[in-house]
């Protein structure tokens, strides 16, 4: 099964709630993860990994604090990518014109450096009556074969 770094956005704990959630059914399909709550670039592992980005977007569709400097890294970055494999989940609300700007941001900014999207992006407005938690672990439970 893979290992797969969760690498966690957030300012308010709702996207760590997410990653803790996707931890446990990832954990349970017989996967190895790691949660990154203040992610450093340099510390976490890229070659035979799969990084899972949950991010919240902050502001005018900045990312969260504890996020910056792990995007500012990555964007810097000349190492090779190509191994990597990704998949991102955002939290937003869309009574603003940003939904999920950082999600979206940090999706393109990964697949410019060549890394590989093994699952198309996942959004979950915070306007809906939804419980993302169960909403992200029935996403990956559908998804597994791609992880």
């Amino acid at each position: 099964m893979a290992s797969i770094q969760i690498i966690v956005g957030s300012m308010l704990g709702g996207s760590e709630y997410v990653a803790e959630a996707c931890e446990e059914v990832l954990t349970a399909l017989n996967h190895q993860t790691e949660v990154h709550l203040s992610p450093d670039f340099s510390q976490i592992p890229i070659e035979n990994q799969t990084w899972l980005i949950c991010t919240s977007t902050h502001g005018a569709g900045e990312y969260p604090d504890n996020i910056q400097a792990f995007v500012n890294n990555l964007s810097e970055t000349t190492n090779d990518l190509s191994s990597l494999r990704f998949f991102v989940i955002g939290l937003g609300d869309t009574s603003y014109d940003t939904f999920c700007y950082a999600a979206k941001n940090i999706n393109k900014l990964l697949k410019s450096k060549g890394s590989i999207e093994i699952i198309p992006i996942k959004t979950f407005d915070m306007l809906e009556d939804i419980d993302p938690e169960e909403e992200a672990k029935q996403w990956i439970i559908k998804n597994n074969d791609h992880i």
